[in-house]
């Protein structure tokens, strides 16, 4: 009872430009954010310019519908009071369940879901086979629609035109498809989509989702929309009857239009979900199509800090078009189906309003991402300039952590001086998709930085598990101090570009390769200099290393295996008569641990005669908890 005094105390003695929300309001509260941004409106429209301060008490709040936010509704703060944790749900709470057909429960389902919840764990969409992939027979169809050739009796005939989909992995991108047709005697299945060229692989892997007969382990759940009804096969020690299971309503939680100096401060999104076309989904690349849960259009000075997204089915936040000088600061952003962040668009602006630019992306814990789009970004920065990604944490993804750029070659790009620096990024690609880095670069952009970074464990299914990849026409960037060790493919790859220097990095533990370059252009692709390169596996260069392109001078090597270290096929000396490292030494860099992972280089070293520069790894990654508190 003192404690609710307190409160209402607390309430009345407020300035006017407060305003208290809860779940099950009290006296001078109102009940949902919406109700809190209309009572704002009302104050100024009765003379109170504010700023305004909108106070979140700790509670699930439902909505009912995407909380949108336009000019009018500028200069407030939505935040969590003090010590609460409010949730904003796009979700409802499904009901009604009885037991059977035989181990699954069974409830009514009145909208079409894509997603569902059990206790706050992601349950699995009914998925076939559960665990492990079927594979396509030969060569990914280029047939439109797309004509898929199984193998023996892994599609069902009756399961065209009943809600299942094929999900396919094609080198770097997926496609989702409805089936609509199965031949069984050919052992041919006829999706609803067209592929996208690059929609290729040979014996490519693929699952079927929400078959109407695939419940067949425990945590799985199947939408039968047609009959209105979702079925689950609960998990040991769950019971539907009690249990909290929660379906996405919506599939965008928040948007703002034009408003600015908004900020959100100790929120926590979840519960969105995702949708596609009847036609299905041919990804292009970084999952681009997905939504996101949290869009911002036309904004400048937005700050989302220390909250939390998770249990979503897209992105987590979308800075789009005309976004600027907007930050993402100590969020943390988890459980997605898509990826984390997204800056800008894969369209170029004419006008200066419409541009996105100078946004910070900092100290954010980022980390299981592409759950229902395998290849989404951690932070993915489009037609965007003079953006800040630093201190991040991202791991535990399908894809690349941070891609930059979406202009293939060197023609025109808005992608410029952007910086991604002091971030950590772990446990990439997870052997799921092909031709991905850590970090991914495109096109002519001057004046970016990629500096201070620790990238470790990239691992693709085939070809392209890269540290720092700059592709097609990445040109005039500066990629320093960073540490990249237990990559698949290489370290480093360029494929082709123009100008851009690579300096005072250590590049180890390559399984494959430790640096690999695709093309030989009439012109500098890049500078390498100064560089530590440790291997005990595969080979010093990769792929193709011919003309007069590269300028590579006073780099340390050491395979620590012994014996003559040969560069792309030649001797040290045969290699200096190209004019390549004529400075550059073979011996070994002398680090703290180097089987440990500390690479701190010692005092003796033979790399500070080079003018090695000291790389401190212990300012790398989140400077505060992440998160909302």
């Amino acid at each position: 009872m003192r404690f609710l005094t307190a409160v209402l105390m607390a309430a009345a003695a407020a300035p006017a430009a407060t305003v208290y929300v809860a779940p099950q309001p009290g006296p001078g509260e109102v009940g949902s954010p919406a109700e809190a941004r209309d009572r704002v409106r009302a104050m100024r429209r009765a003379g109170d310019r504010g700023p305004f301060t909108i106070v979140l008490r700790g509670g699930t709040y439902r909505l009912a519908e995407t909380f949108v936010l336009g000019a009018e509704d500028s200069d407030v703060t939505y935040e969590a009071a003090a010590g609460e944790r409010p949730i904003l749900s796009g979700g409802q709470r499904i009901d009604g369940w009885k037991k059977g057909p035989g181990p699954a429960w069974t409830a009514p389902a009145s909208w079409n879901f894509r997603q569902l919840f059990v206790n706050g764990r992601r349950a699995l969409r009914a998925r076939t086979p559960t665990n492990g992939f079927y594979r396509i027979d030969g060569p990914s169809s280029q047939d439109k629609p797309f004509l898929l050739k199984f193998r023996g009796e892994d599609v069902k005939k009756e399961w065209a035109g009943r809600g299942a989909e094929v999900v396919a992995l094609l080198a770097w991108s997926e496609i989702r498809m409805p089936i609509t047709e199965v031949d069984a005697a050919a052992h041919t299945a006829r999706l609803a989509g067209n592929p996208r060229p690059s929609n290729k692989e040979t014996d490519a892997r693929y699952w079927i989702e929400n078959a109407p007969d695939a419940l067949d382990s425990p945590g799985e759940w199947y939408l039968d929309h047609r009959a209105g009804t979702v079925s689950y096969r609960p998990m040991p020690g769950e019971d539907p009857s009690t249990d909290e299971i929660v379906a996405p309503a919506l599939i965008q939680l928040v948007r703002l239009e034009g408003a600015h100096k908004v900020t959100f401060r100790g929120l926590d999104f979840r519960h969105a979900d995702w949708s596609m076309p009847a036609e299905g989904i041919a990804d292009a690349q970084a999952a681009t199509q997905a939504p996101a849960l949290f869009e911002v259009t036309g904004a400048e000075e937005v700050a989302i800090e220390h909250c939390s997204f998770r249990a979503a089915g897209g992105y987590a936040i979308w800075l789009g078009r005309g976004s600027k000088r907007n930050r993402i600061v100590a969020n943390e952003i988890s459980d997605m189906g898509g990826g984390g962040v997204r800056i800008g668009e894969m369209q170029q602006r004419e006008h200066e309003e419409e541009r996105s630019y100078e946004n910070v992306v900092s100290d954010n814990e980022i980390h299981e991402l592409g759950l229902v789009y395998p290849s989404a970004i951690g932070v993915w920065v489009g037609q965007s300039s003079r953006n800040t990604i630093a201190h991040n944490h991202i791991h535990d993804l399908f894809y690349t952590a941070i891609s930059v750029g979406w202009t293939w070659g060197y023609g025109p790009n808005q992608c410029n001086g952007n910086a991604i620096e002091y971030n950590h990024l772990h446990d990439i690609g997870k052997g799921m998709l092909s031709d991905m880095g850590a970090i991914y670069t495109l096109g002519v952009q001057p004046g970016t930085t990629i500096r201070n970074n620790v990238i470790h464990d990239v691992q693709s299914f085939t070809y392209g598990g890269w540290g720092i990849y700059p592709d097609e026409g990445s040109s005039g960037m500066v990629i320093e101090n960073n540490i990249v060790y237990r990559t698949k493919s290489a370290g480093f790859h360029q494929h082709y570009g123009r100008e851009n220097v690579v300096r005072n990095n250590i590049f180890a533990f390559g399984s494959e390769y430790q640096l690999m370059r695709t093309r030989a252009e009439p012109h500098l692709s890049f500078t390498f200099e100064g560089n530590i390169v440790y291997f005990e596996a595969g080979a010093l260069l990769g792929s193709n290393w011919s003309g007069e392109g590269v300028k590579m001078n006073r780099n340390l090597y050491w395979d620590a295996r012994g014996g003559t270290l040969r560069f792309a096929g030649k001797t040290l000396e045969e290699w200096r008569g190209l004019g390549r490292d004529t400075e550059s030494v073979v011996a070994d860099p002398l680090f703290r641990n180097a089987a440990s992972y500390d690479f701190t280089v010692l005092p003796e070293s033979p790399v500070w005669k080079l003018g090695w520069k000291k790389i401190d790894a212990g300012t790398v990654g989140p400077r505060e908890r992440a998160g909302a508190r």
